[in-house]
């Protein structure tokens, strides 16, 4: 069974990421040690590159291991995609 690793201290996505997974015979863990670990900017522009950045740099804390992360935020259109990114 193939597994990835997931940055991140939530229980509700790291239950949707198991969920998701399941179907494709791929096991979900959290990342081990991830409270310990010093938060990343983000700084990136879009959701993407933060969450790229993120899995990136929470990748040197497992060696070898498939380290996924992800970003959200709030985007309205009346409001021309505000807050957004950084939301």
């Amino acid at each position: 069974m193939k597994r990835i690793l997931i940055a991140t201290s939530n229980p509700g996505k790291l239950r949707d990421f198991r969920g998701a997974a399941a179907a494709h015979g791929v096991e979900v863990m959290a990342l081990p040690g991830f409270a310990g670990i010093p938060e990343v900017v983000e700084d990136g522009v879009t959701f993407e590159e933060n969450a790229t950045k993120k899995a990136r740099e929470y990748s040197r804390h497992a060696p070898g291991e498939v380290v996924v992360s992800d970003d959200s935020g709030l985007e309205v259109d009346a409001l021309h995609g505000a807050p957004g990114v950084h939301s």
